[in-house]
Order: structure tokens, then C-alpha cells, then sequence
């Protein structure tokens, strides 16, 4: 009798109360209610309130208050199924609940009656199935848990029939529900949402919704709050307005489970009927990460470089607000990779977006979105997610098929100064997409364009490596001009600039430039400019050219180990091997090359690079060049006539003594075995074999 007559008095309370805090306040107590109490009559008639009670809804709702009501029945169905497993009732109010669990779980889903709405309903039922079946708990006979899934679901696509707006708090509780307990829908429940209604709501209110990331605004806002600081260091304070503001926005529903979100808003796009929400879908991404970037443009935070934040940042700023910041940016990041992802790969599948109408447009705005996001990207590292690599190359892929939409898109977002370096971070950092995007696209581009474009926006940085700001986009730049030379339709190009391009290499090199970038950018000229590109035909000699400027370069170089920050670099291939001098460097460069020299040009610089090995005073380093030259001779580098030349001159022309014993090793075998007359047999050294 002491229940019921609490049970009422808490009933009055949420009918007569008009504070949306003093109703709040009694949800604690309802949850205790519903998990004690035995009469299915007054389980449905508790529920029932709960979703109908004036002070609760009819005021102005945020998600939060949604969140509340799903936690109390989540939270009753746990209490329920952990009193049934411990068999211990805490009753305060002096009787046992005599109710069996099926008999629970319908009295109070009936609670979802006509007098609420239907996106109402999927908190209440939402909040069962999540509190029996959530975190693997198995709480639920299978064929209960069967009907409370597809009652989430048939009310979920009654919601979505029902809603009036997108930007309602419907929409958004209608996303929270679904993506709390998308992944405790079976295959056919999930079949039957309608992702036409649901993909548009879901992506509205993850990023445009005032309980989402409100469009990107919000990072524009936090400019105000960044003064300056002694030191002439910029200090965001923890205890600032907008750095509260943007912690509240991390711990919204939608926000602190983004992920999770991404990839419901994924399935979605791959499970949509209508292509045209696909289109729809990245427009809305575009339109978001375009403010993103302006926003950040215009913060005062931008100004720093990554590089400089020990010295223009304070230690408060370094350590606490900054990082929560850039928590949330990576999290929008991470989020729109996935979208991506999922567009492009019904991109790829889908016949409608595949049409040449659709495909090439896709590809550019999604490298649009992956440039507007790039400054945040670009401190995590090119790979640090393999998804956003399946989608940047996907893109390109798909745009490298329209080569005038690919040219098109390269010179929508080209430097905006061609032939300067921009000052400031967010335009270097933009530069760097255009040098990373760019290397791939030479082979479908026009010589002229490939100048015009891609050339005269790299020369400027190539002088750049020793600038720490300007490292990667340095790297970067490189590679594009490498590229660009490599073409094989651009062998006039490659002549006309090869001499400004080694003549940077060299001056760069070893200051600059590390060892393994070096070797990798030597070989890759000498590969443009040997058979059978075109540009051997010709200038024949070009490559013995550039391998007499390395060789007398070596003979004159530094013999002392280059510094960590240019010895990072050794190749790959050698494994651990010890720190090399620029000497050393030089000539595995040489060596590098080659395999790809002409037979009678190998001929020649065979015993000159073993020559060069024997100049190597460091036993060490000298080692690690035998190694790299008995490797380019028989690991298969060389093809068939490369190689017979070169098995030629290591076992009867003196190879393997020149480079094992020196010069005079050689010279002295030499003057042994001869001269003869033609016949005659010579003294035949006993380990003359290969």
C-alpha cells in the first residue's frame, strides 16, 4: 500500500510541477519505481507519464533532457536484470516486485501509447533493449529481444514519417537512439529503415545541429579568447568562456559518440535508394569542412606554426586547452574519412555515380573536403589513417579519368602566389596538399600544363630544406619535380629544366637534403634521362655526364659521418648499417644508378665506381659500399645483357680484385697475366670466380 501511494504522490508531482528542473530532479526516483515495482498496471502507467509529462516536454528540449529519459529506463532494466541474477531486493518501500521479466519488459513498452509521439518511444524502448542486451549482457530471452528489436525499428520509420523538420529535436533524438543501439539491430530490422529519410537527418544533426558541431562555427569563436601572454606567447586559458564552450560541445551525445555515428551515417550512404542523398551527403561534408577552414584561417591559433608552439605558445595553452581542441578537430576528421569512404565506395559500385555526370564531381569534392581538412591531417601524418589513403587515392584514381576536370581541379587550388612561399602556416599547409595531390596527376596533364601548374609552384621550395617550417613541403616539392621529369611525354620538359634542377640537388645536398632523399632523387634523374626514355635519344651522353659531376664530387667530398638529421636516411635496403660520410653517400648514389646505364656506358663506369669504393678510407663505410654494389650486380637489378657485362667484368676483367683488394691488386694480377700472344695460357689466379 506504501508503494502505490508513493507511486501516485510521484505521479502528481510530474503533473502539477512546471519546472523543468524539479521534474528532472524526480527521475532517479522513477527509475527506482520502475525497477521495484510488481503491477504491470502501474509499470505502464509510470511510463506512459514519463514520456507525456508536461514539465518534461513542453519547454524548449535539448538533447540532454532526451538523454535523461533514455537513461532511466536503461538504467531500470539493468537494476532489473541484476536483481534477478543476485536475487537480492532492495525494496524501500515494503514489497518484492512478483513480475517476471517478459511481463516487465511488456508492461512498460506498452507505456509508448498514442498520448506521446513516436520518436518518444524509441527512448523508452531504446532504453530496455540497451539496458538487457547492451555491453553483451544477454539479458532477454531471444524472442523478446526479436520484438523489442523490431519495435525499436518500427517506431524508428514511423519517426521518420513523422518529423516535420531536420533541425527539430526529434531528428536529433531520433540519431542518438538509433546510434546507441544501431549495433543491437539484427539484419532485417536494419533493413527496414527508410536511409532516404534517416541519412540527411543523421547528417544535419551530427554537424549542423546546435547538439552537434554546430557548422563549424565554433572554432572561430575561440579567437577572442587567445591574448597575449609574456614572452610574446599566445595563451588560451582553461578557464576562458569559449574553452568551456568547446569542452560542452565535445561532451554533447552526438559529439562524444562521433564514431559510432560515422559509421551509422556510413551505412546509411551505402544502403540509400536515391544517389542523388549521396551527392547531398558531401555537399553538406563540404559546406562544413569549408567553414571549418575559414573559421581556423581566421584564428589567431593558425598563425603558429606546428614547428614554433614551444615558442609562441604558453605552457597552459601547450598542455591543456590546446590539445582538447585539437581532440575534437581530429574526431570531426576522422568522422568525414569514414563518410568518404563509404561515397566513394558506392562511387565505385553504383552505376548511377559511376557515370562520368557524377563520378569525376565526387572525386573533386571529396579531395576538396580532404584539402579543407588538411590542416588538420597534416599533424597527424600522411599515414596515419589508412582509410583517408584509400580515400585520397581513390579520388585521384577516379579523377585521373577526366584529365580536363584533373586539370581543372589542380588549378582551383593551386598556390595562390605562384613563385613565392606564403608566411603564413594554413596557406603552407595548403600548398603542401596541392605538392602531395599533385605528383600523382603529371601522366594525364599536357607538358604545358604540367610547366604551368605543377613545376613553377615546387621551384620556389626546392631551395627551402633548410628552413625546419618548410621540411615536408620541401620533400614534397621534390617529389613533384621528379614525377613531372619522369613522364615520358615530357622529355623536352625534363632537358629544359634538368640543369636548374641539378644544380639545386647538389646545392641542397648534404646541408639540406638527406642521404636517402638524395640517392632516390639522383637515381630517379638518371632513370629519366637513360633508355628508353626519350630524352636518351637525344642527349645520349646526359647520363655519363651527371655521373662524372657525382664521381668528381665524391673524390673531393667530406670523408667525415654526416649529422643524425641527414644520416636519417640511409636506404631502406641496408638495413643497420653505420653513419655514412657525404662521400659515402655520393657513391652509393652512383651505385644506385647503374642498372640503368647502357652497356657500353657500364663498360666504363664499372671500374671507376670500384675505383671510387677504394677511396673510402672507413673500413665501415666502405663495407656498406661493396655490399650496395655486389647487390646492384646480382639481386637482379640488371637485365640480361647488364648483367652478362657485368659477370664479365667481376670474374675475367679484373672486377672482383679491384674492388676486393684496390687498384694495385689489379694492376699487379694484370702484369701477371700478361700480355700474350693470342693462345698462349696465362697464370690463372686459383679464386678468379665469380
Amino acid at each position: 500500500m506504501a508503494t502505490e501511494r508513493s507511486l501516485a504522490a510521484l505521479l502528481r508531482s510530474l503533473q502539477s510541477t512546471s519546472s523543468p528542473q524539479d521534474a528532472t530532479a524526480l527521475l532517479p526516483t522513477a527509475t527506482s519505481f520502475l525497477s521495484l515495482l510488481g503491477n504491470p498496471l502501474n509499470l505502464n502507467l509510470l511510463s506512459s507519464q514519463l514520456l507525456t509529462a508536461p514539465a518534461l516536454w513542453n519547454h524548449a528540449l535539448d538533447l540532454q533532457t532526451c538523454r535523461k529519459i533514455l537513461s532511466v529506463f536503461n538504467t531500470a532494466a539493468i537494476a532489473v536484470l541484476q536483481n534477478d541474477a543476485t536475487d537480492e531486493h532492495r525494496v524501500p518501500y515494503g514489497r518484492n516486485r512478483q513480475i517476471d521479466r517478459e511481463a516487465w519488459v511488456k508492461a512498460v513498452v506498452d507505456g509508448a501509447d498514442d498520448k506521446s509521439p513516436r520518436w518518444r518511444h524509441m527512448l523508452l524502448i531504446g532504453g530496455v533493449l540497451l539496458g538487457f542486451e547492451g555491453q553483451n549482457r544477454q539479458g532477454l530471452p531471444r524472442h523478446i529481444r526479436t520484438k523489442l528489436e523490431s519495435a525499436l525499428a518500427t517506431a524508428a520509420q514511423l519517426s521518420l514519417e513523422e518529423i516535420n523538420t531536420e533541425n527539430g529535436v526529434d531528428g536529433y533524438c531520433i540519431t542518438m537512439v538509433l546510434n546507441y543501439t544501431f549495433e543491437l539491430l539484427s539484419d532485417l530490422e536494419r533493413s527496414k529503415l527508410d536511409y532516404d529519410r534517416l541519412l540527411p537527418v543523421m547528417v544535419r544533426s551530427a554537424f549542423f545541429s546546435p547538439e552537434g558541431l554546430e557548422g563549424g562555427y565554433f572554432l572561430g569563436a575561440i579567437d577572442k579568447d587567445v591574448v597575449e601572454a609574456p614572452g610574446k606567447q599566445f595563451r588560451w586559458s582553461a578557464s576562458s568562456p569559449t574553452f568551456g564552450y568547446v569542452s560542452a560541445i565535445s561532451s554533447r551525445p552526438l559529439v562524444a559518440a562521433l564514431g559510432p555515428l560515422s559509421r551509422l551515417i556510413s551505412h546509411a550512404i551505402e544502403n540509400t535508394r536515391d544517389p542523388k542523398l549521396v551527392a547531398q551527403t558531401v555537399d553538406y561534408l563540404a559546406d562544413f569542412t569549408r567553414t571549418l577552414m575559414v573559421q581556423w584561417r581566421q584564428n589567431k591559433l593558425s598563425e603558429v606554426d606546428v614547428a614554433e608552439e614551444m615558442d609562441f605558445l604558453d605552457a597552459e595553452s601547450r598542455e591543456t586547452t590546446i590539445p582538447a581542441l585539437w581532440k575534437v578537430l581530429r574526431n570531426c576528421l576522422y568522422s568525414i574519412v569514414i563518410s568518404l569512404r563509404a561515397v566513394l565506395g558506392r562511387t565505385i559500385n553504383d552505376p548511377a555515380l559511376a557515370a562520368g555526370r557524377s563520378a569525376p564531381f565526387l572525386s573533386m569534392q571529396a579531395l576538396h573536403i580532404l584539402r579543407n581538412m588538411y590542416f588538420i591531417s597534416s599533424r597527424l601524418g600522411q599515414n596515419a589513417s589508412s582509410q583517408q589513403t584509400f580515400v585520397f587515392l581513390a579520388a585521384i584514381d577516379l579523377l585521373s579519368q577526366y584529365p580536363d576536370l584533373a586539370e581543372n581541379f589542380l588549378r582551383s587550388v593551386k598556390p595562390s602566389d605562384i613563385g613565392q612561399i606564403p608566411s603564413h602556416p594554413v596557406e603552407r599547409c595548403l600548398d603542401l596538399f596541392f605538392m602531395n595531390a599533385a605528383e600523382h596527376f603529371p601522366i594525364v596533364l599536357s607538358p604545358a600544363s604540367n610547366e604551368e601548374l605543377l613545376l613553377s609552384s615546387a621551384f620556389p621550395y626546392l631551395a627551402s630544406g633548410a628552413n625546419p617550417l618548410l621540411l615536408e613541403i620541401f620533400e614534397a616539392a621534390h617529389s613533384v619535380v621528379l614525377v613531372v621529369f619522369a613522364v615520358p611525354g615530357n622529355s623536352e620538359l625534363a632537358a629544359k629544366h634538368l640543369p636548374f634542377y641539378i644544380d639545386n640537388l647538389f646545392a641542397v645536398f648534404p646541408q639540406n637534403l638527406s642521404a636517402r632523399q638524395f640517392r632516390l632523387a639522383f637515381k630517379t634523374v638518371i632513370q629519366v634521362t637513360a633508355p628508353p626514355s626519350p630524352l636518351a635519344n637525344s642527349q645520349p651522353l646526359l647520363p655519363s655526364i651527371l655521373l662524372d659531376v657525382v664521381r668528381d664530387r665524391a673524390m673531393n667530398a667530406s670523408s667525415t659521418p654526416l649529422p643524425p638529421s641527414s644520416q636519417s636516411s640511409t636506404s631502406p635496403d641496408l638495413g643497420n648499417t653505420p653513419t655514412l660520410s657525404e662521400q659515402a653517400v655520393l657513391i652509393l648514389a652512383l651505385l644506385d644508378s647503374l642498372s640503368f646505364l647502357r652497356v657500353e656506358d657500364l663498360e666504363e663506369w664499372l671500374p671507376l665506381a670500384a675505383q671510387l669504393i677504394n677511396q673510402v678510407a672507413d673500413r665501415g663505410m666502405r663495407h656498406v659500399c661493396v655490399d650496395r654494389l655486389w647487390e646492384a650486380l646480382s639481386s637482379g637489378e640488371m637485365d640480361v645483357d647488364r648483367a652478362h657485362c657485368c659477370v664479365t667484368w667481376w670474374s675475367t676483367r679484373g672486377g672482383r680484385e679491384l674492388v676486393l683488394f684496390g687498384a694495385e691488386s689489379a694492376s699487379a694480377q694484370g702484369e701477371e697475366n700478361g700480355p700474350y700472344m693470342s693462345g698462349a695460357v696465362g697464370g690463372i689466379a686459383p679464386e678468379s670466380k665469380l
